[in-house]
């Protein structure tokens, strides 16, 4: 049975090679995926590393996409994207060709061994929320707080592009 459809929204970053590169190819993939129809994009940001600080600059955005996926299905459409695209896991908080986290499913609160959602550290991280901030600014989050409250946009996000590279669109339309 497929699920209505679901409002999600997806953390991406790289920090190996042509980064920005990767977020298009994980972006258009993502949108070619059968249940997946993303409706709106952040700009890119470029953001110091979070965790292991000793490693490059991450370019990070965030999604807003309408799915039929159960969250597993997402999950794992998320992960084939990252091999497809030559993500290793050598290490928590190793430097990476694509990471695509699933921060929000729907109002959906999730806790199992192979997901958690909403993202665990969600809200500390301005590198997802200030992108979060730019598409959503009224999205109140599952523990009530709401992202305008939490995003601080003068943190040390800096803004790579003034807008995504892709053409935005409407809640289910496809290109």
């Amino acid at each position: 049975m497929t699920p209505s459809p679901v409002r999600v929204y997806l953390g991406l970053g790289s920090n190996l090679g042509e980064r920005a590169t990767h977020l298009t190819g994980a972006v258009q993939l993502l949108d070619a995926s059968p249940g997946l129809s993303i409706t709106r994009a952040s700009s890119i940001y470029e953001t110091a590393p979070w965790g292991d600080e000793e490693q490059p600059a991450y370019l990070n955005m965030v999604l807003e996409a309408t799915a039929e996926l159960a969250p597993g299905e997402l999950l794992a459409l998320s992960q084939s994207i990252e091999n497809t695209m030559g993500r290793e896991r050598t290490r928590k908080w190793a430097p990476r060709v694509i990471d695509i986290d699933i921060l929000l499913y729907g109002e959906h609160i999730i806790k199992a061994a192979e997901l958690q959602v909403p993202h665990p550290h969600l809200s500390a991280r301005q590198f997802v929320l200030v992108p979060l901030l730019e598409i959503a600014p009224d999205l109140l989050l599952p523990d009530g707080a709401r992202v305008a409250e939490l995003a601080d946009p003068s943190s040390r996000c800096v803004v790579w592009y003034a807008a995504a590279p892709w053409p935005q669109r409407h809640r289910g339309e496809r290109a």
